[in-house]
């Protein structure tokens, strides 16, 4: 008889549980660590170039882009902050415990996950072209290939749980 495997997130009533390994849990939580700190000294940083995109694209529009940025960047990076606590307690749950969030820390751990894999794809350079499977296992940066897989697969996880 097949034993029937878990999805990685799923709904539970009103709750998410969250079905990763301990070691997996752990990943993520040293990844959100350094996405906070990356946050929380930002500066003109290259990596996180796509957490803050350009919102006017005209030429003519540079000085109108500029105020933008100034005037929203520091209240995005305290959204993506605030975001990172409420899910600390989950990043924190021991071996052998199966976290449950709420719909909140739900949509808080997607826009974090989210964070983390944009600032790994823009270290990647990925783009609609890159097609993952087909680095090998000898290219140099192949573990952060397969983070930045894991990270996508966890993240259609998260959304498909949300919209269940």
């Amino acid at each position: 008889m097949a034993r029937k495997v878990k999805p990685p997130i799923e709904r539970v009533g009103a709750d998410f549980r969250i079905n990763l390994e301990f070691e997996e849990r752990d990943l993520i939580h040293r990844l959100m660590g350094e996405f906070r700190t990356l946050l929380q000294h930002p500066g003109d940083d290259a990596r996180l170039v796509r957490l803050f995109p350009t919102a006017y694209h005209q030429a003519g529009d540079r000085e109108m882009d500029e105020e933008y940025q100034r005037l929203m960047r520091e209240e995005l990076v305290a959204s993506r902050l605030k975001g990172l606590e409420l899910i600390e307690d989950f990043l924190a749950t021991p071996d052998g415990g199966t976290p449950r969030l709420s719909e909140g820390q739900m949509a808080a751990f997607l826009q974090a996950l989210n964070g983390v894999r944009l600032v790994l794809g823009t270290m990647l350079d990925v783009s609609e072209d890159h097609d993952i499977g087909e680095i090998g296992d000898d290219h140099p940066l192949a573990g952060e290939y397969q983070l930045y897989d894991f990270l996508s697969w966890l993240l259609d996880w998260t959304v498909r749980a949300l919209q269940s």
